[in-house]
Order: structure tokens, then sequence, then C-alpha cells
């Protein structure tokens, strides 16, 4: 399924990543979600921030 573009919202999410078998949880993290598919869309800026705090 496509999402389309006019059912995407802007929302504050749980970024979840597994790194060597832990769990780390990132809450309230901007990103636009798809209303159809519940699928998350983040920015390029965001994505790098994400990285940055993951592997620091």
């Amino acid at each position: 399924m496509i999402c389309r573009k006019e059912t995407m919202v802007k929302q504050k999410v749980t970024y979840t990543l597994e790194v060597n078998g832990k769990f780390i949880l990132i809450e309230n993290v901007p990103a636009r979600v798809c209303g159809e598919t519940g699928e998350r869309f983040f920015s390029p800026a965001t994505v790098e921030q994400l990285q940055k705090m993951i592997w620091e």
C-alpha cells in the first residue's frame, strides 16, 4: 500500500532501535506518520541527530 501525501500527519513518536542485542528507545521524536499505513518518515536532520545520540 502506498501512502498518499494528504494522509500524512505530524506526530511525536517513539524511535526504537536494537544495537548488539539491546533495545534503545527514544521518545518524542518528530515524524510524519501515514494515516493509512502507520509508516513513519523522519527528516534527514532528525535521523542524523538520532544516529549521533545513539553512537556517542
